[in-house]
């Protein structure tokens, strides 16, 4: 077991976390894979600065890194980074409502992005992301009003419903 570090306190905050009071099963289905895979993002570099590199903790989360390259591919899942430049144009009120990691990932103006599935905000830094980056992420993932915009007739799922029959 490494020593404890800041990285192994993310961790256990991103665990602690929890949906159990939302209904899933009503969230649109490309928001909830996005949310999903935002969590599986921030644990994925959370646990590379946690653990070496060749945990089972870290394989894990690779091998479903790998698997969602291709998932993000199929159906409507294709259309979500043009959904968030879209927000950013048309509704930049909801698009600053979105979690930063959205804005962050997929505003064709923004460096950031996922690179060997970890997250990386400055392209130039060799730098680990502080603690408080993954705090912060975390706690926007899991605030109830975005919860609440996901499902399939709120506000975002609505404009993303919106998006896609403008963008067959």
């Amino acid at each position: 077991m490494p020593e404890e570090n800041e990285y192994l306190t993310v961790l256990d905050y991103l665990y602690g976390k929890s949906l159990m009071l939302q209904d899933t099963s009503g969230f649109n289905k490309v928001l909830y894979f996005y949310l999903i895979d935002s969590l599986a993002h921030i644990d994925y570099t959370a646990g590379i600065y946690a653990y070496n590199y060749g945990s089972p903790k870290n394989i894990i989360g690779a091998e479903y890194m790998r698997w969602r390259v291709d998932e993000e591919k199929k159906g409507d899942r294709a259309k979500f980074a043009g959904f968030v430049n879209w927000l950013r144009e048309k509704y930049p009120e909801k698009f600053n409502d979105l979690p930063s990691l959205w804005q962050m990932i997929y505003d064709t103006e923004d460096e950031a992005s996922y690179r060997s599935f970890r997250i990386v905000i400055d392209p130039d830094s060799k730098s680990a992301l502080p603690a408080n980056f993954f705090f912060a992420v975390i706690d926007e993932f899991f605030d109830t009003e975005f919860l609440k915009s996901i499902y399939t007739g709120a506000s975002l799922g609505t404009l993303f419903s919106t998006y896609c029959s403008q963008n067959p």
